[in-house]
């Protein structure tokens, strides 16, 4: 059986091995979500928020731990992994406070005698997540899908199990239903099969991915095929432009704490410098 191991990026040592799932795990998975769905749809939105402000609560009264295994598989310094756990609690709270307002009847002017948007429940959905923030891009979409009355299974990146496995067990300790939030273990050998295999099972509605280019191109080319809803956010090349009448002092330290946070990992990050020639010198 395969196994996935994780690795400590800062001196290149084993952390932990987990075996991989196969497509009987895989199906065990979807069947307890698809299972969950059918009596978290039916619950109210009011409940739903109150599993989010548990998971909230967990995640503030975990926070060293959490953000402890955020760095050892991410690398990215514990003060800037506590600062991810914080934004996911926060998110938690916000969701809880206004997923009503935002899920709730909204009117729509039209010629009709009536009409209104409504937001109801699809779904099993299957999200594909990256690195960089482990705890953050997981709870991000987490939170939204659940608020809506939907189930959720995370295929994470491999070199951060730990936090799959971790996000997993946060939702089971705050009281979600059983299998309403999982994660399924694939190895990267076993990606190109399986990954479209779930994204065309009729027991998952939609997909969610966040991550580079060449992942989002084969997830939305699986999509595409099943028909499936389909959300991508890929990776960019942002420019951090510098004319020649700025404070080169301010401008130089924002560079650089754009271009090296989060450990250099995050998609809005400076990646291309552009200065006016006549400042050129002095701002490198």
């Amino acid at each position: 059986m395969p196994s996935i191991n994780t690795v400590d990026p800062a001196t290149g040592k084993p952390l932990a091995t987990y075996p991989a799932h196969g497509w009987d795990e895989i199906d065990s998975v979807l069947d307890q979500a698809a299972g969950a769905f059918t009596t978290w749809s039916s619950t109210s939105v009011e409940q739903r928020g109150d599993l989010l402000r548990r998971v909230g609560a967990l995640l503030t009264e975990r926070r060293e731990r959490y953000a402890a295994l955020i760095t050892a598989e991410m690398g990215k310094p514990l003060a800037e992994a506590r600062g991810e756990i914080d934004k996911c609690a926060w998110t938690c709270g916000i969701v809880a406070d206004h997923a009503a307002d935002w899920l709730g009847d909204h009117e729509v002017a039209s010629a009709a005698a009536r009409s209104w948007v409504a937001y109801e429940p699809l779904g099993v959905v299957f999200a594909v997540m990256p690195w960089n923030f482990p705890f953050w891009q997981v709870l991000r979409f987490a939170c939204a899908a659940l608020a809506a009355g939907d189930a959720a299974v995370l295929k994470h990146a491999p070199n951060v199990t730990g936090c799959a496995l971790a996000v997993e067990t946060l939702f089971a300790d705050a009281g979600a239903p059983r299998g309403l939030f999982r994660s399924v273990l694939v190895a990267d050998d076993d990606v190109t099969d399986l990954v479209p295999r779930i994204i065309a099972d009729d027991r998952v509605v939609a997909v969610t991915h966040t991550g580079s280019e060449r992942a989002g191109a084969a997830v939305g080319a699986a999509a595409g095929a099943a028909l499936k809803k389909s959300v991508l956010e890929l990776g960019g090349s942002d420019p951090f432009v510098v004319l020649d009448d700025a404070d080169l002092p301010a401008a130089a330290e924002a560079a650089a704490r754009s271009r090296f946070g989060n450990a250099g990992q995050s998609c809005i990050a400076a990646k291309r410098f552009i200065v006016a020639d006549a400042i050129a010198d002095e701002f490198t």
